[in-house]
């Protein structure tokens, strides 16, 4: 039973909640093969989009779940909209929540953003990415896509390869992938693994044939290099040579390794092209399946808060 109006990051949910998102997703994914692709689930709702970072994969993602629910969106893109005058974040939510809306979808560069909303509002409050913190809808399509490649995630061997320090996608998906038993190793330079990483229980190595040796997948980071200076990041050909995914490298590992990326990827720098649309690649895959668990989050948070409305009511 689910019963969080908010989803805020995977720390917080339980394993039998996770597996309760991803079997929704599952269900809703079925939506997006119909002729007519909506289902009224959210009809006479409606979800605010409140995106303070650039984003296209997600804002997107995110809109089309909505409108494949039935519900009616609004994007509010704050370099046009009373935060350039000063607003302050939670005068913003407050003024959305008196319109009547729903749920607000929030991406925020500052770590807790979505959490700090959250205690503010009574309506449903859904994590986008928030700094260096969580981005927990992305973690859940790839574990999502992860086990419809391979039918299971427990006891998979999953590497996660990058910018680990800036990432909130490499944080989720430790999060998640080690609730449901999966064995997760973080591979970087020093540079780029945050102290006390191995406190979600992974494992660290700077050594990209061992994170590539056993894995069943491997889970590309983008480089975020507009998070900090360029002294904080190698430099970009020598990361390549030393840590980029290549179809060399994968004749290395198992013939069926599933490789995942986030997006956008950055070629040359990351993976190559070849790894990026070759056959082990499911970075597609992901944007399509992205759609069915955002939807299954709208729908679950949504469901919860009116329950407690009722309850309370």
């Amino acid at each position: 039973m689910w019963a969080k109006k908010d989803l805020l990051g995977l720390e917080e949910l339980s394993r039998e909640e996770i597996e309760l998102i991803l079997s929704t997703a599952e269900s809703f994914k079925e939506v997006s093969s119909r002729e007519i692709k909506k289902v009224p689930a959210l009809r006479g709702k409606t979800v605010v989009n409140l995106f303070y970072e650039p984003s296209t994969r997600t804002r997107v993602s995110f809109e089309v779940a909505a409108k494949r629910l039935s519900a009616d969106v609004i994007n509010i893109a704050t370099e046009t909209s009373s935060v350039k005058k000063g607003e302050t974040l939670i005068d913003t939510g407050r003024n959305i929540e008196a319109l009547k809306a729903d749920i607000i979808v929030i991406r925020h560069d500052a770590s807790g953003a979505a959490a700090m909303l959250a205690r503010h509002l009574n309506i449903s409050v859904v994590n986008a990415g928030d700094g260096w913190h969580e981005h927990p809808t992305q973690a859940l399509l790839d574990i999502f896509t992860l086990k419809e490649k391979l039918g299971r995630i427990e006891g998979l061997n999953v590497s996660i390869v990058g910018d680990i320090v800036h990432s909130r996608v490499a944080r989720s998906n430790a999060w998640g992938l080690t609730k449901l038993g999966a064995k997760v190793i973080v591979c970087a330079p020093k540079l780029l693994i945050p102290p006390g990483i191995e406190e979600i229980g992974v494992k660290v190595t700077n050594d990209i044939d061992e994170a590539l040796k056993n894995a069943d997948c491997v889970n590309v980071l983008r480089m975020q290099f507009e998070r900090d200076g360029p002294s904080a990041f190698p430099n970009q050909l020598a990361y390549f040579k030393e840590f980029g995914i290549t179809g060399e490298r994968l004749k290395k590992a198992k013939k069926n390794i599933v490789v995942m990326h986030p997006g956008p990827i950055n070629r040359g720098i990351e993976m190559s092209s070849d790894v990026a649309g070759g056959v082990n690649s499911v970075t597609l895959e992901q944007v399509t399946n992205g759609i069915a668990v955002r939807m299954a989050v709208l729908y679950l948070v949504d469901q919860a808060r009116d329950g407690k409305e009722k309850h309370t009511g």
